[in-house]
């Protein structure tokens, strides 16, 4: 099974310290080894960052992790294969827009 991070606030709050603790979940601290994912809102755009490599090991993770992120909404996931392969495709977490002023983050099980 996979882990999620989700945080939702009124006011846009800092998700650094949170981001911490759970990105060493990611193969330091327990065995979600096999990529991970986070997707949050800046103001009206939407960032989305995907790797294959374990979040508490991954560049990406630390430039995320040091990445003054202040958002109404984040959703974080580290994976653990039980389907499929280790692979940026499989993390499944994604952004779709809907309009010029919605966006909705979701995440797919691995078929």
């Amino acid at each position: 099974m996979c882990q999620l991070l989700g945080m939702n606030c009124n006011v846009p709050t800092d998700i650094c310290f949170s981001f911490q603790g759970f990105r060493l979940r990611g193969g330091h601290t327990d065995e979600h080894k096999d990529g991970w994912g986070i997707a949050f809102f800046e103001g009206r755009g939407c960032r989305l960052f995907l790797d294959s490599k374990p979040a508490a090991h991954s560049p990406v993770a630390e430039l995320v992790r040091v990445y003054p992120i202040h958002s109404l909404n984040v959703i974080a996931h580290i994976r653990k294969t039980t389907r499929g392969s280790v692979a940026v495709g499989n993390i499944r977490l994604i952004a779709k827009s809907v309009s010029e002023s919605v966006v909705i983050l979701f995440l797919v099980p691995t078929p």
